[in-house]
């Protein structure tokens, strides 16, 4: 065999065994009489020793040992003089008595170390060696321990996991599909799962009643730290449930988490919020809770006063950020230059400090010292705090405003990673109107639900109606959201109408969700949940691509296998696809 052990079990009590270890060097130190060797795997390190005064041969050999090379040792074990206290195998070493080089190595483009030398494009090239190193492979037992405790609670809770087609058909509402041309079917395609969304609805017609899958998606989307175009989702569906049945099912499962992963135990219920008040006091739907600075609404206060940046907004709101009044010009000018940038898009920033001097404005010559100590006591402000005002229309200074408070938690470390602040947020729009295309879009997607006392507004009034609909907010990240389904034929067909849909195109690509509809569709509704997002949180990270073992670029390229690319035009031809340029 290649080993009897692990380079990561070996302990005092092991003193005086033969064993057989087989790894990578992770690098070698020759002390002159004596040459050490670090002898890595999954593991662990094992300190491997060679005495050149007991075996010359021996200790050559480990000498011309490179970084990354693969080898077997055997030797017996011993109590090391010098300790590590650092590594659980610290306390002994392997005094080597037979070497093998299985296989050498070239010279890695990067040090395998926690804190590597590699920038994120080479480490994605080479991702076979990024994935050697210790913290990497932490990310990944993280994800397995994870991914079995989902599947423990699951089955606990008497979900059934069943698989769904990854070849679908194409119906695109929301991001672009993949599609994937079929050989057999000239001319027609098939396309890549945005979610299993329809195949769960219809589990529940079949009576499959509670079911899961921890399942691969597809979107052809533009990228971020928190998005790939492969990704895993938690997915799952419920029959005969409404929608406190599935928040109570859902917050049990990242209870559950909590307390396996991190140890971390929720005694009471997660808070809940509507979507109007995240927008109205956060500016955004999935507001960290993890710090204050809640909005507060200024306009009866400053309207009407001659500042026409006040008079002309449709909304003034402001945030207080507690004992940064003593902050520097230089400090206060580099948050206007934040909300400046591109990405946000605001014009500036009006403050007021309360200092020992007393309440100073940037805007003192159009208002008073009484009004600003009105503006003070709103805002429950106290001596020592900024308040930061911004003024436009409202949907678009909500978001500006919600930038520039998550921009001051960090500056002021109050986002700390290893601390949990869930919430649900409850009641969202059930539609959104596409002012460029003149159309009623879905919130979440066309199977969601209204509620049932908005139900009748659907089609007279539907800019009003209110989503059957919920979403699980973890520290200002949307780890996953669900909906009570329509479960009824009429209401789905009403549905589609107010998205735009004529009757053929429902029919073209929905029919059978509609003729099933009309077999005894249970009422149903679900979750689902980004793994990769949730993974990256308990992590205490916020790049997915650190716990995806492959992932792709921000340009959706894997740098590594040079993907995607060109194919043969054998390939091309035989899928009657003409592509100028391919091969």
């Amino acid at each position: 065999m290649y080993r009897t052990h692990t380079c990561g079990e070996l302990r005092i009590a092991d003193a005086g065994k033969t064993v057989t270890l087989a790894g990578w060097v992770q690098r070698a130190r020759d002390l002159g009489g004596m040459t050490f060797v670090d002898l890595r795997d999954r593991f662990g390190i094992t300190q491997l020793s060679f005495n050149m005064e007991r075996e010359q041969a021996l200790c050559a050999q480990a000498r011309e040992l490179g970084r990354e090379f693969v080898v077997q040792a055997t030797g017996t074990v011993r109590e090391r003089e010098s300790k590590n206290k650092h590594i659980p195998t610290g306390e002994i070493e392997l005094i080597v008595t037979e070497l093998k080089v299985l296989n050498a190595a070239k010279t890695p483009p990067f040090t395998i170390e926690e804190e590597t030398d590699g920038g994120d494009e080479l480490r994605m090239k080479y991702r076979y060696l990024d994935l050697r190193r210790p913290n990497i492979r932490e990310h990944f037992e993280l994800r397995h321990r994870m991914a079995i405790e989902v599947r423990n609670y699951l089955s606990g809770q008497r979900f059934l996991e069943v698989e769904t087609p990854v070849l679908i058909k194409s119906t695109p509402e929301g991001a672009r599909d993949f599609v994937v041309p079929s050989r057999m079917n000239l001319g027609e395609f098939y396309a890549l799962p945005q979610s299993p969304q329809t195949f769960k609805q219809l589990l529940m017609v079949s009576g499959f009643d509670r079911y899961f899958q921890i399942v691969k998606c597809f979107r052809d989307e533009d990228l971020r730290a928190d998005r790939q175009p492969e990704f895993t989702q938690i997915d799952c569906e419920m029959a005969f449930v409404e929608q406190e049945d599935v928040l109570n099912t859902f917050e049990g499962m990242a209870k559950h988490l909590f307390k396996a992963i991190h140890g971390l135990e929720f005694n009471e219920p997660f808070p809940r919020m509507s979507f109007d008040e995240a927008m109205a006091d956060y500016g955004c739907d999935k507001p960290d809770l993890r710090f204050g600075m809640k909005f507060q609404e200024l306009n009866a206060l400053v309207h009407g006063e001659g500042f026409k940046v006040f008079d002309d907004a449709e909304l003034v709101v402001g945030i207080n950020a507690e004992g940064c009044a003593g902050w520097s010009r230089k400090q206060t000018d580099a948050l206007i230059e934040f909300v400046k940038r591109p990405q946000i898009g605001a014009s500036g920033i009006v403050f007021l400090k309360w200092t020992e001097e007393g309440s100073k404005s940037t805007v003192d010559k159009f208002f008073g010292p009484e009004q600003l100590e009105g503006w003070a006591k709103h805002c429950g402000m106290k001596q020592g705090d900024l308040l930061c005002i911004m003024a436009g229309r409202t949907d678009k200074v909500r978001k500006q405003l919600n930038e520039l408070r998550l921009h001051l938690g960090d500056l002021l470390g109050l986002r700390d990673p290893k601390v949990f602040r869930p919430l649900w947020v409850v009641d969202f729009p059930l539609l959104e109107f596409d002012v460029e295309n003149k159309r009623w879009h879905a919130m979440h997607h066309p199977f969601t639900a209204p509620k049932p006392a908005d139900a009748h507004k659907l089609e007279s009034d539907p800019g009003s109606v209110k989503a059957n609909a919920y979403d699980l907010v973890i520290n200002g990240t949307e780890i996953g959201g669900g909906s009570i389904r329509i479960h009824d034929r009429t209401m789905q067909e009403a549905m589609f109408r107010v998205l735009g849909f004529t009757d053929e195109e429902a029919r073209y690509k929905f029919g059978f969700l509609l003729d099933a509809f009309e077999f005894g569709a249970p009422p149903h509704g679900g979750c689902a949940f980004g793994f990769d997002r949730w993974v990256a949180l308990f992590g205490h990270r916020t790049d997915i691509r650190e716990f995806i073992a492959f992932p792709k670029n921000n340009s959706g390229r894997d740098v590594m296998i040079d993907a995607p690319s060109r194919i043969d035009a054998e390939q091309l031809q035989e899928l009657q696809i003409s592509v100028e340029g391919s091969a």
